[in-house]
């Protein structure tokens, strides 16, 4: 199942929001900016940014995840975050040998289902296995032709024959990326992805990154979460209807249960 690392964050998060904060209302100079700034009036300038939604101070906080055992799948919806940086591993340079595959929970709690969905998992390795031995043979034997010697043939032909073969592998197929994202961003992506109706996966992923963050930035992602933690939900006929528990399961979330 996903798990997710919070790897490297902005160095005292609320304190660097707090002092962005008062520069654009204090007169002060830069070099005084942290002068008396102590946790509590840092938390309090965090407070009155939520309230009066001065968004932009937020953005000096950023936030480092390592995120693995999630499928390709889960990489289309993520990327769609565009204000974050992604590094992915790659199925271009990385051969997929014996490749792990996310399994969907509807499909795993049902044996008939999971039977089927396993045989398609063999399947789809076996295919892309031949596939990519029988490029690499093929690309060996045309750059030996070229003049290359048998060990940088085998090499280049290997990375140029898993470049083709992988476009058999399916959407469950495992992967694992870095992502960074600054605080804005993420206020933004768990208002939309911690929503009740978010596909599971990210679902989980966003729940698990507002866990991390919460725990060295509360006052920063105090009203974090879907929209109806901090205000009336935005989904109009298709809202869950489960407003009260959702807030309740993200405070218990963001407080360590």
């Amino acid at each position: 199942m996903p798990k997710v690392y919070l790897l490297a964050h902005t160095p005292n998060p609320e304190h660097t929001v707090a002092a962005a904060a008062k520069l654009c209302y204090s007169s002060s100079t830069i070099s005084e900016l942290n002068e008396n700034l102590t946790n509590e009036k840092a938390a309090s300038f965090v407070e009155m940014l939520s309230k009066i939604g001065h968004e932009s101070p937020i953005e000096h906080a950023s936030f480092t995840f390592g995120i693995e055992g999630v499928s390709r799948a889960l990489l289309a919806q993520i990327t769609r975050h565009r204000m974050a940086s992604f590094s992915v591993k790659s199925q271009r340079y990385v051969r997929e040998g014996a490749f792990e595959y996310v399994t969907p929970p509807e499909i795993e709690a049902e044996p008939e289902a999971l039977e089927i969905y396993k045989e398609i998992m063999a399947e789809d390795q076996r295919r892309y296995d031949r596939l990519a031995e029988i490029l690499k043979n093929k690309h060996i034997k045309t750059f030996m032709a070229e003049g290359k010697d048998e060990k940088t043939a085998t090499r280049m032909a290997e990375k140029k024959a898993i470049e083709d073969a992988r476009f058999v592998l399916p959407n469950a197929c495992e992967t694992q990326m870095v992502m960074t994202m600054n605080a804005r961003s993420l206020h933004n992506f768990f208002r939309h992805r911690c929503c009740a109706r978010a596909q599971w996966e990210i679902q989980d992923i966003a729940n698990q990154m507002l866990e991390l963050v919460s725990a060295v930035a509360p006052n920063l992602f105090k009203n974090a979460g879907p929209s109806c933690v901090s205000g009336p939900c935005p989904e109009g006929k298709m809202s869950c209807g489960k407003a009260k528990e959702m807030k309740e399961f993200y405070r218990r979330l963001k407080n360590n249960g």
